[in-house]
């Protein structure tokens, strides 16, 4: 696939709200913790349900050196039933009040346009969307918030029918060519491009073939000249490679975040925030 050659730069900075990443500074990728305050989540559903629960979570992942949190109030997971508007809100919310000033970023993992302008009205600093703000009202929720972070993310089909046979002719150059059409999208609307980030979306529609080639080709997806997301942790695709249970992905999820990293990864979203962290300070320490 042929790029317009004035895109390939690695990006310098990233716009996440209150907060400004420099690449010129900082070597290893920003490490994305995951905080998902939903029942059913495909790997600690239920286990921070509860507010108090997930706010003692972020703490803990604070501690261990994380450099944004991420907060979730619905499952993606395949299969998964949307919630309410009202039940995310419910979820979510509580937890942004008592983070907003923890000190690091706060993201919200949503697609739904009132989640999104309520969450940032309550002091988020990123939108992160597997839709690539496609659904009603998203764009204007984001363009109204001049600063915020956006990470846009490719997905095939929707997650009650993503898995269900995802096909492509080339999967990393068809991944690009959405991705690329969205930021364009996004910076006709007035986003400013250091605002945006973008996913390919491992596990989001693709088999383990598609998410294996996605891997091993991910500098491909450098080259467009935004910040590119890996978000590998516990996924299935670890499973089917590993024969592990969810529980037991640490060790390899670790390993394909220092793959992603090696190939420019400048977010890594993780469950293992302590093992991540010190993985990726020793990866720096070795080539920088």
């Amino acid at each position: 696939m042929m790029l317009n050659q004035s895109l390939i730069e690695m990006p310098t900075t990233w716009r996440c709200g209150r907060f400004l990443f420099d690449f010129t500074k900082r070597k290893r990728p920003i490490v994305m913790g995951i905080l998902n305050a939903t029942p059913d989540s495909f790997s600690d559903g239920g286990r921070f349900r509860n507010a108090q629960d997930a706010i003692a979570q972020a703490e803990i992942m604070i501690a261990n050196g994380v450099d944004l949190i991420d907060i979730g109030g619905e499952s993606t997971r395949p299969g998964a039933v949307p919630v309410s508007l009202e039940e995310e809100l419910d979820r979510v919310l509580p937890v942004i009040e008592a983070l907003k000033n923890c000190g690091v970023p706060l993201s919200i993992d949503t697609y739904k346009s009132e989640t999104m302008r309520q969450a940032l009205l309550a002091g988020i600093d990123c939108v992160n969307d597997i839709w690539a703000l496609r659904q009603e009202g998203a764009v204007d929720a984001v363009t109204n918030i001049k600063e915020c972070g956006i990470v846009l993310m490719h997905m095939q089909c929707d997650p009650l029918t993503m898995q269900f046979n995802p096909e492509y002719q080339d999967v990393t150059g068809e991944v690009i060519q959405f991705l690329k059409d969205r930021a364009a999208f996004l910076i006709e609307k007035g986003v400013s491009s250091d605002r945006i980030a973008i996913d390919p979306g491992f596990g989001f529609g693709k088999s383990l073939e598609h998410n294996l080639t996605m891997l091993s080709r991910f500098n491909a997806f450098t080259k467009l000249g935004y910040p590119v997301l890996a978000g590998i942790s516990r996924k299935s695709m670890i499973g089917k490679v590993t024969g592990k249970e969810t529980n037991e992905r640490v060790a390899p999820s670790v390993a394909a975040a220092i793959m992603a990293a090696d190939r420019g990864a400048k977010i890594i979203r993780v469950h293992d925030v302590a093992e991540t962290v010190d993985a990726l300070k020793l990866w720096e320490a070795v080539n920088f």
